[in-house]
């Protein structure tokens, strides 16, 4: 089985999109404290829930990022694209209800929003030739 790398500009965007969503979980999976520090988290003290659930959350990109990338299908790229076009909801939800309005909140927003921007542009015939 050949590895596919694709053609057009916005399936190219869209692999993009997906090979860097795999980059992150594989940074959060295998390094959650990095993680957790570079986004201003930490786990409270005798309690290390938080690096299970921040190794849960790189495995899921991860896998999310490379089934992606090895299916190279629009349905993955469309459930890829939906599923951060709802986290950047959720984020601005957030910065509206719960008085997160950082720095990091807002350019994680815009990560989201470009991620989402992505794949469902490519879908969608936006980033056609």
């Amino acid at each position: 089985m050949d590895f596919y790398f694709p053609t057009e500009l916005g399936e190219r965007l869209a692999f993009g999109a997906a090979a860097f969503t795999a980059l992150v979980g594989l940074i959060i999976m295998f390094a959650p404290g990095y993680a957790m520090r570079l986004f201003g988290l930490a786990p409270r003290e005798g309690r290390r829930d938080g690096y299970a659930e921040q190794r849960s959350m790189g495995g899921f990109y991860l896998g999310f990022g490379l089934s992606a990338l090895m299916l190279a299908q629009d349905w993955i790229y469309m459930a890829l694209g939906a599923a951060f076009a709802m986290a950047a909801f959720a984020r601005t939800v957030s910065l509206l209800s719960d008085k997160g309005s950082t720095m990091i909140n807002y350019l994680l927003l815009v990560v989201q929003i470009v991620l989402a921007a992505l794949p469902l542009g490519y879908v969608f015939g936006f980033f056609s030739a």
